[in-house]
């Protein structure tokens, strides 16, 4: 088995969930099969980079990290995303919307994809 390292010295577990159960969230990154995911070769995208989905449920990882159970509606794919791979559409923080601009975000709040 491969030797797994912490990539970081947060434990982000001495807080509470960044996301919510039913949230509607974008991935920030294209996350590919790294051999956990059945029935899909290793190397296979299984999530494209602004693809969205909804938290379907909240785990642990190395008694460190959350992993958010993301189900991808354009695919169907359950893939557990940490939270540095996801952004809210819910609930995005005041700097980024400020970034966007008021259309922009009135047009992400309409995505239901």
């Amino acid at each position: 088995m491969g030797d797994i390292s912490r990539d970081s010295d947060v434990i982000e577990l001495e807080g509470p969930p960044q996301f919510d159960f039913g949230e509607r969230v974008v991935s920030r990154y294209k996350v590919r099969n790294d051999g956990t995911y059945p029935g899909k070769d290793v190397g296979e995208v299984l999530v494209n980079k602004g693809d969205v989905g909804y938290v379907t449920s909240v785990g642990t990882f190395l008694q460190q990290f959350y992993i958010y159970a993301v189900e991808f509606v354009s695919t169907g794919h359950k893939v557990g995303m940490r939270a540095r791979e996801i952004v809210s559409l819910d609930k995005l923080p005041p700097h980024v919307a400020e970034a966007l601009g008021g259309d922009k975000v009135a047009q992400l709040a309409h995505i239901k994809e």
